[in-house]
């Protein structure tokens, strides 16, 4: 049986496009940034989102050989900041999509917040990057559908744009 793979790109594609259309939501509905939230240890949807434009951003650092951001120096308080440092993020990613030669079956050593040292190749941390803040946007929806907002868009990779 041949491999049927989804890439780097398209997964990249669509965690972009999840936060983008999170963010024109938070735009239009900023009081959700004040929502309660009992996810990944935080106390506010602020802070959620502030974890998950973190490790986007701090896992790229990483896979570049850069210094991560500090956890507390990624700013949160407004939907801008946010999605300033996704931005930043991306970019980064799309650096090493583009790298001819980026190794991407080099195992690398981290320090995690709530885990430890962690070894892992670096195609491995890239994947789970992407698909830690697609988890976490999935637990966002139904958390602000339980407070009376409604996201409305799908969120499913079937309906990313773009995409065969």
């Amino acid at each position: 049986m041949r491999d049927v793979m989804l890439s780097g790109r398209e997964m990249l594609k669509w965690n972009d496009e999840t936060a983008e259309r999170w963010f024109n939501f938070l735009h239009e509905n900023p009081a959700v940034l004040a929502l309660p939230c009992d996810i990944a240890g935080v106390t506010t949807v602020a802070q959620m989102l502030q974890h998950i434009v973190a490790v986007e951003v701090r896992y790229a650092e990483r896979l570049l050989g850069k210094e991560a951001t500090p956890y507390e120096a990624v700013p949160y308080g407004t939907v801008d900041e946010l999605v300033a440092t996704h931005g930043r993020a991306h970019s980064l990613y799309e650096q090493m999509l583009n790298a001819p030669e980026f190794a991407w079956t080099e195992e690398i050593a981290m320090v995690t917040r709530t885990a430890g040292t962690i070894t892992a190749s670096r195609r491995k941390v890239f994947f789970h990057a992407q698909m830690h803040g697609i988890r976490h946007y999935a637990q966002l929806a139904t958390l602000v559908r339980q407070h009376g907002f409604k996201p409305g868009w799908p969120m499913d990779l079937m309906m990313t744009r773009g995409m065969r």
